[in-house]
């Protein structure tokens, strides 16, 4: 069953994101813009299965296999520590009907530039919307890169580009085999 669109003078939902997964070992942060409706529901960066989020850093690190099954995000997440990566997203909440970023409404942001992360070495945006706050990650003093989308609703680009563009761009910061 479908809701509803919200009509004006209706209340509005307001959305709030996921806490960060980063570490002092925190090498390269990924900005997202804002969790999409599964990954708030589940409280999961990147639930959704279409997202290629998993898939490319799989791709990135094959030797090295993702977690799957009961405890996986966990470890999932221990794992991105482990490879000098990090997780935020630049909205730290919002209105939002739906999972897209053009739906996104009364972004409050993030305080990105309060993270201390002393192994920093670069910013990594996934996206878009994540790159129009570029502004405020520059306050990091490291480097800052626009990555394409790792959303499904990013088809422009395919899977195989996608990954390249994060392989370019990650091998500068990481040891990628």
């Amino acid at each position: 069953m479908n809701k509803p669109a919200l009509r004006p003078g209706d209340a509005k939902v307001v959305l709030t994101g996921l806490a960060p997964i980063v570490s002092d070992n925190t090498a390269v942060l990924i900005l997202g813009s804002f969790p999409g409706a599964r990954s708030i529901a589940q409280q999961r960066y990147y639930a959704h299965p279409q997202n290629g989020f998993w898939r490319i850093l799989q791709a990135l690190w094959p030797a090295e296999p993702l977690a799957t099954g009961e405890d996986s995000y966990e470890k999932r997440s221990r794992w991105l520590l482990d490879h000098g990566l990090g997780v935020w997203d630049v909205y730290a909440s919002c209105e939002r009907e739906g999972s897209l970023d053009s739906a996104i409404r009364e972004g409050v942001l993030n305080d990105i530039a309060s993270l201390r992360l002393p192994r920093l070495a670069a910013v990594a945006h996934n996206g878009g919307e994540s790159f129009r706050h570029a502004r405020h990650t520059r306050l990091l003093g490291v480097p800052v890169h626009r990555l394409p989308s790792s959303s499904p609703a990013n088809a422009s680009w395919s899977f195989e580009r996608k990954l390249a563009a994060w392989r370019e761009v990650f091998e500068r910061y990481l040891v990628i085999p």
